[in-house]
């Protein structure tokens, strides 16, 4: 790699943001030709007042649009010109400092604190989560591109902070999230990094920190007996189990024998004692416990806040809302000048409360009654979990592994999860412990998709569910998979002495 754009993640990224600033330009350029030719057409009427509703939206695309253009032709000079780095990353959340994240320089030495040019949107699907890590490109003295691990995805200029005294006081509140205590990750130009075994950091003297309450079922004997033959004396070999009919502990089914703890490590991939490892040093204090809501097993589905809300319930009630309000508006006889503005209003809020509508019977209810019937079936599976973060945005992710695997073993699947708490916490609600047991209800024919995998599989947790954000993606063996887990835990470049945040 002589430059990040050989990147082919990268080269796509920059062209999709290049694309998307010329469609701004070309809908400005459009909307003020309108404009004018309204005003030429319809001058001194009541009909003049839409010239307006014409300029405003297409003054402000044409100016986005041609600042887009510009960062897009910026970026791809800084690319061209440099290569990516990976630095561990802390994002403020501040509404002051929204749009600012803070980098650790490759040494270790000193943090450069960024001011991202982008908007809202576009700076949440790049927010590093926990213990996150993002590409760098460019002089942190002048600016550059800052990028998901693998250099695609979303791209995002972003320039040095100004002001010395705001500076200190965001590499201060990075320094308290523990930014420079964090294992550097691995160089996008190093070789691939070995596996973990159990002689590193995270080895046998760590084994204490790695388990779960449920310690008595990894030390469950392996050599179980034959099924389908009692008598038989058990096998001496620990994997000779393995293949046995699946075994029931406290009348939840598990898939294969318990497997010690000191089990040789697999070829390739991440680890239990690897994700369980990056588990830890991004778990954070939980905050207030939610309210209590209905129990989805004896109550409709409407009755549970939390499938409410992702149905799309409140977006009905808060267009229902406007609409109301509109229409009591109409009947106190506005004046003339406003219909125009008002039947407009009353047009998007009737458009909107269309559209919430549709979106709750099409798309929100049937994935919510979907939702319920996995949460509610039998019998479960018992799992382990680790909870990490998505890179991207922070949003939690369950990985899931055989219930009585040991420290070695391999992840079996992936659960996106909605995060349960409210928009400004949206973290509570999440298990306290970042590694335990979980139950896993939805294996039933009707959840299945064509091609074999589970639409919805949903964890139960302390007593509640956590609702799932997308497919149970098991793992069938693809690199796409192993791909998964290394962007959820990246690969870290320095193994022996890193310390835990």
């Amino acid at each position: 790699m002589t430059c990040a754009l050989d990147v082919e993640e990268t080269a796509a990224g920059l062209e999709r943001y290049r694309r998307g600033a010329a469609l701004l330009v070309v809908a400005g350029i459009v909307a003020l030709v309108l404009a004018v030719a309204v005003e030429l057409l319809v001058a001194d009427t009541w009909a003049s007042d839409a010239t307006y509703w014409l300029f405003a939206p297409g003054f402000l695309a044409l100016c986005f649009g041609i600042g887009s253009w510009g960062n897009a032709r910026r970026m791809r000079r800084t690319l061209g010109a440099g290569t990516w780095s990976a630095h561990p990353a802390v994002a403020i959340g501040s509404s002051r400092y929204a749009t600012s994240v803070v980098l650790r320089s490759p040494g270790g030495a000193e943090a450069w604190p960024l001011t991202v040019v982008a908007t809202r949107q576009r700076y949440e699907l790049l927010r590093p989560g926990p213990d996150g890590t993002l590409w760098w490109c460019g002089d942190p003295r002048v600016g550059g591109v800052l990028a998901p691990p693998g250099g695609g995805g979303v791209l995002i200029w972003a320039k040095p902070m100004r002001g010395g005294r705001v500076r200190r006081r965001i590499v201060a509140r990075a320094e308290a999230e523990g930014l420079m205590l964090r294992a550097a990750p691995r160089q996008p130009q190093e070789p691939q990094a070995a596996p973990v075994t159990a002689d590193g950091p995270h080895g046998p003297s760590d084994l204490h920190d790695l388990r779960d309450p449920y310690d008595r079922i990894y030390a469950a004997p392996y050599d179980l007996p034959d099924h389908d033959n009692p008598d038989a004396a058990p096998d001496d070999t620990p994997y000779a189990a393995m293949d046995r009919p699946p075994v029931i502990v406290d009348g939840v089914l598990m898939d294969r024998p318990p497997v010690p703890l000191d089990s040789p490590p697999p070829a390739t991939g991440p680890t239990y004692a690897v994700l369980a490892a990056h588990a830890r040093r991004q778990a954070v204090p939980q905050g207030k416990a939610l309210r209590p809501e209905a129990d989805v097993s004896v109550v409709p589905w409407w009755r549970v806040r939390s499938l409410r809300r992702i149905a799309g319930v409140h977006r009905v009630l808060v267009a229902l809302a406007f609409c109301a309000a509109l229409g009591a508006a109409a009947l106190t006889g506005p004046p003339k000048e406003d219909l125009l503005k008002l039947g407009v209003a009353g047009v998007l809020a009737l458009g909107a409360l269309v559209y919430a509508c549709h979106q709750l019977l099409t798309v929100g209810r049937p994935t919510v009654r979907t939702m319920v019937r996995a949460a509610t079936s039998y019998p479960p599976r018992l799992r382990r979990y680790v909870l990490l973060y998505d890179p991207q945005g922070g949003a939690p992710v369950l990985v899931t592994f055989p219930g009585a695997g040991g420290l070695h073993a391999r992840p079996d699947g992936v659960i996106p999860l909605i995060p349960p708490g409210p928009r400004k916490e949206p973290r509570r609600g999440l298990p306290a412990l970042p590694v335990g047991m979980i139950r896993l209800h939805g294996w039933h024919w009707p959840d299945f998709t064509p091609d074999g995998r589970k639409a919805f599989v949903v964890p139960w947790i302390g007593g509640r569910p956590l609702w799932p954000a997308g497919l149970y993606w098991e793992d069938d063996g693809r690199p796409e998979f192993t791909a998964l887990l290394e962007r959820l835990a990246p690969p870290l470049e320095t193994r022996a002495g890193a310390q835990d945040s």
